[in-house]
């Protein structure tokens, strides 16, 4: 420093000492300084005021020298002692040069810094407000010191800054929160945790409203929640925590649909604990905002559902998730059903669209947790588009929802009970929005399907469920059902189409196909059919989802849906099913539930006595394509009492081919005559008289079978037969009074028959072409 120069009103010895390196020196310049000023106080005399200041900031506080800079620092602190509630009027003059300081590379100049402005600040009291960023900004650097006692000085500062804060009423919040925004994503450790002290300070402030801006700084929060230190997360829940309490207190102030984007991200994050406290936050966000927060159900949900197949490592978010979902699935009504109102010009600009937050979802995909539906989250790029959480009436997009159900539930490595989640969820649009959901269905359609392949019992069973109501539900009826349309529906059926009303007889009609036969009821729609048809389909590709499966998917369906409509249209398809082999796989399979199953019960009741019309077009329907395979058409004659038509199928039984297979479900159906179902028809044994054609039908299938065990059965069975050698009397069998129950009067069993003939002609047919490519395995059994 240049001694020759003028530093007045400073005297030399206060300059000489300002620039001396020992402390106690400049301490006495500073003494020496506040006695100067206060001189000039008493004066009023501002302009030497300003001089001082001046020249210790210049000339010393940001001079090249370190003691002159130390000297400086001192200096400043005492003009502000000095000037006492004046130092307001010269705070910027005084602050700016020490926080200059306070990036110097001297951890002993930065510590007098810390000292200094401490002074000052503690002389102006309310006054520094006006300038509280800059001396924030200062403070968030110096929380991050490597120097312990920078460190210790910050905190001093810093604690007499939030008292400051604390009892003044003059806070500028709204000039705060940018630089809050910015700081909170620092990765500094300390300066996290000097961010995370100052927003509890500021949530404590009565004065001070921080709920309103938490838009701004939630994300940040959460980001601070993944810190490594665990005081520093801890110190997170808690200021968290403070700001869902206030959230519950003051719902209706409350930008919910501003911070729903940045719930969606943390909820899928890999942290557990960031996680649980965003999924306990978008619980309660759903709770308290209600049909505000349904636009936002398409993230939500690609948030929530993949949480919902957590093990129990994870119950807690697992839970949580689960009553967010069930808590958002209650927020669908029937009214969002109701035909979209033209909307103007100004709604469509302002409303969020799902759909668009959706395609940026899958456009952002950095492959996160559930890459695997293209559904993860930038922290940087918005999900949601912001809205207003007072406009009504609050739409529901389907589009975008329909689509994140879709995804999930064709992720074939997603869990089991997020795959129920979806198929609940898609069960429950259709319950509650039908007619939006039905322009969905073509695309769900196929992935349902699929879905019945699924390993899961439970999942297969609310798959059906979905399906079951698509093809019952009123919305789905179409004005001209017409042809089943879509590829996956062309599979050697072209010539199906869906029934529009009534029901034709089949009764004394020989040129009936089965066609007309199809069910047509109130409870079915054009849906039905297709997914019929989708059905065996699926079992005619899938053998061994027909063998594992079949049974299972059959029944429940009965339960869900009008089991005569099931029995009705899968005979009617399987009456043009080309590949001859399966039908007669596929008829023995309905015939083994039909004689079985408890859940058929009225159905067989139905079928017993055939009095009604309809159970005589039932019979006839069924009985055409039961005949794919003879000895179930056998079974369903004993059902409905057909003996005498039994007896004359067994008899044609003596010009078909013999096969092992064959002679197995005979076996087969021996045994089914010891069961419950054909008790009966074990009864009516006893009345040999009114039915001789039932014992003559027992023992031509005695006939057929080797002497094996079932042989056996039926044979102990039919010696029990009271005065058998009334078999013989033809005329006392004419007589018989009861003889016509045995076989409807109404139904053409002659043509019946030759059905039977025909069809067991095709099957040899295709038998012996298949022998002749020798790719067919001669099972016959030479008697």
């Amino acid at each position: 420093m240049n001694p020759e120069k003028d530093f007045a009103p400073l005297t030399p010895n206060i300059v000489r000492a300002l620039n001396d390196k020992l402390y106690e020196k400049r301490k006495v310049a500073a003494l020496e300084i506040e006695k100067l000023v206060r001189e000039f106080v008493a004066q009023n005399n501002t302009v030497q005021i300003k001089h001082v200041i001046q020249t210790l900031s210049q000339e010393f506080a940001l001079s090249q020298h370190p003691h002159s800079r130390k000297g400086g620092l001192i200096g400043l602190a005492a003009c502000s002692i000095a000037l006492g509630k004046d130092s307001g009027l010269y705070l910027k003059e005084l602050i700016e040069p020490v926080l200059t300081c306070f990036n110097d590379a001297d951890s002993r100049l930065r510590y007098y810094a810390c000292e200094a402005l401490y002074n000052i600040v503690k002389v102006a009291r309310g006054a520094v407000l006006p300038h509280f960023n800059v001396l924030f900004d200062g403070l968030s650097k110096l929380a991050a010191d490597p120097d312990p006692n920078v460190k210790s000085g910050s905190e001093l500062l810093d604690r007499l800054l939030k008292d400051i804060v604390t009892e003044s009423n003059k806070f500028d919040l709204v000039g705060f929160i940018p630089l809050l925004r910015e700081r909170i994503y620092s990765n500094n450790q300390y300066a996290r945790q000097f961010i995370i002290s100052w927003i509890l300070v500021l949530e404590s402030v009565p004065d001070i409203n921080l709920l309103d801006y938490l838009p701004e700084i939630l994300d940040g929060l959460f980001q601070i929640l993944g810190d490594n230190g665990k005081e520093i997360r801890k110190m997170c829940e808690v200021v968290l925590g403070e700001f869902l309490k206030e959230i519950k207190k003051n719902p209706s102030s409350v930008k919910f649909a501003e911070m729903a984007n940045i719930l969606v991200i943390h909820c899928q994050t890999t942290d557990d604990l960031i996680q649980l406290t965003a999924m306990c936050w978008m619980r309660e966000f759903i709770q308290l905002a209600g049909r505000v927060m349904l636009p936002y159900s398409s993230g939500i949900l690609t948030a929530v559902l993949p949480c919902l197949a957590y093990d129990d490592r994870k119950k807690s978010i697992k839970e949580v998730a689960n009553v967010c979902n069930q808590s958002l699935m209650k927020l669908v009504t029937p009214e969002d059903d109701e035909p979209d109102e033209p909307k103007s010009a100004v709604q469509k600009q302002t409303e969020p669209n799902p759909e668009d937050s959706l395609a940026k979802q899958e456009g952002t995909s950095s492959g996160g947790p559930d890459s695997s539906c293209d559904s993860s989250f930038s922290s940087s790029i918005s999900v949601f588009p912001s809205a207003c959480t007072d406009r009504a009436p609050v739409t529901l997009h389907l589009d975008g929802i329909v689509q994140v159900l879709n995804c999930h539930l064709s992720d074939m490595a997603i869990g089991m009970m997020t795959r129920i989640a979806v198929l609940k969820w898609l069960y429950h649009l259709y319950i509650k929005t039908p007619r939006k959901m039905f322009r969905h269905t073509d695309s769900l359609f196929p992935i349902l399907l699929q879905t019945l392949s699924d390993e899961s019992d439970e999942v297969v069973l609310k798959d059906l469920e979905v399906l079951a109501e698509i093809a019952s539900s009123p919305a789905g009826q179409t004005d001209d059902p017409g042809q089943p349309d879509g590829p996956d529906l062309q599979i050697n059926h072209s010539e199906l189409q869906v029934p529009t009303s009534g029901k034709t007889s089949l009764l004394n009609t020989p040129s009936t196909k089965g066609l007309e036969c199809s069910p047509s009821t109130p409870t079915m729609n054009s849906y039905f059919y297709k997914f019929m048809i989708n059905l065996l389909q699926r079992f005619s590709s899938e053998r061994k989802l027909l063998e594992v499966r079949g049974p299972f998917i059959i029944r429940q369906l009965c339960l869900l849906l009008n089991a005569e409509n099931i029995f009705h249209s899968m005979a009617d398809i399987l009456l043009r099913e080309e590949d001859l082999k399966f039908a007669s796989t596929m008829v023995h399979t309905l015939n083994t539930i039909l004689l079985t199953s408890t859940e058929l019960f009225q159905l067989r009741n139905q079928l017993k006595d055939l009095k009604t019309l309809e159970s005589q077009n039932l019979f006839c329907c069924l009985y055409r394509s039961w005949c794919h395979n003879p000895v179930t058409t056998v079974s369903l004659c004993f059902l409905t009492q057909n003996y005498r038509h039994a007896y004359d199928l067994i008899q044609k039984f003596g010009d078909l081919e013999v096969t092992v297979d064959f002679l197995t479900e005979v076996d087969k159906l021996v045994q089914l005559i010891e069961c419950p179902i054909f008790t009966y028809l074990r009864l009516q044994l006893l009345d040999v008289k009114n039915n001789p054609y039932l014992i003559k039908a027992l023992y031509g299938l005695l006939m057929l079978l080797p002497q094996s065990s079932a042989f056996q059965l039926l044979s102990h069975r039919l010696q029990c037969v009271p005065n058998p050698e009334l078999l013989q009397t033809e005329d006392s069998l004419k007589a018989a009074p009861k003889s016509q129950k045995c076989n409807s009067p109404s139904i053409d069993y002659a043509e019946l028959l030759q059905h039977f003939e025909k069809v067991q002609n095709q099957h040899l047919e295709v038998r012996h072409q298949r022998s002749g490519r020798g790719d067919h395995l001669d099972r016959r059994v030479v008697l």
